[in-house]
């Protein structure tokens, strides 16, 4: 456990918290909702640069980060549904990339190959932060509800989008690691059956 694992922990145990303050409409739940979103949203940043200035990156931090964020922005979103902040099937989309990123970079860690993050990707979870920060103030500021709802759509593109360059560089590797183990086996054929026997 260093400091950049514990950020993004953190960040994890900010979700529910930020779940009850804007279901349960305490007071000025607008706010701390939007607080908490932002400061989740901070640690996300934290964490990546702790880990590269001081040359802490590790395997649970690698794998624990985007599950967090993924983690955060479904929860941010699914929340904004249930408060008429934003549209069912918007937030759908929304989530629905999540899952499916997150289950490639799945598989492509058990194929033995990694789905690096884009900088699209980067600039989706930025907007995704502002739009629900935007839609959770709106609530209490009307004035927010328009740009709100432009950043939301920005979200949709961008989701979509970086969806299938995911897609597109998942394939594209699998297909390439498939490549060099079919090489390998005709460069060293396997034993033959009579081979085996006589050893």
């Amino acid at each position: 456990m260093n400091v950049p694992n514990a950020l993004t922990l953190s960040r994890i145990f900010l979700i529910p918290l930020l779940v009850a303050v804007l279901l349960t409409r305490v007071e000025n739940f607008e706010i701390w909702g939007a607080i908490i979103l932002l400061g989740a949203a901070l640690t996300d940043w934290l964490d990546g640069y702790w880990a590269r200035w001081r040359g802490q990156i590790t395997t649970l931090g690698v794998l624990l980060d985007p599950i967090a964020d993924k983690l955060l922005i479904s929860a941010a979103f699914i929340t904004l549904v249930e408060l008429r902040l934003a549209p069912a099937w918007m937030v759908v989309i929304i989530v629905g990339r999540e899952v499916a990123v997150l289950g490639l970079r799945t598989i492509a860690s058990a194929s033995g190959f990694t789905v690096e993050v884009s900088d699209l990707g980067k600039a989706k979870m930025v907007l995704q932060v502002c739009a629900a920060a935007l839609l959770i103030l709106s609530g209490r500021f009307p004035v927010l509800s328009q740009p709100g709802t432009v950043a939301l759509w920005l979200v949709v593109v961008f989701a979509l989008v970086s969806a299938v360059r995911y897609f597109a560089q998942f394939w594209r590797q699998l297909d390439d690691r498939v490549k060099q183990r079919r090489a390998r086996l005709l460069v060293v054929p396997p034993p033959k059956k009579q081979d085996v026997a006589a050893q």
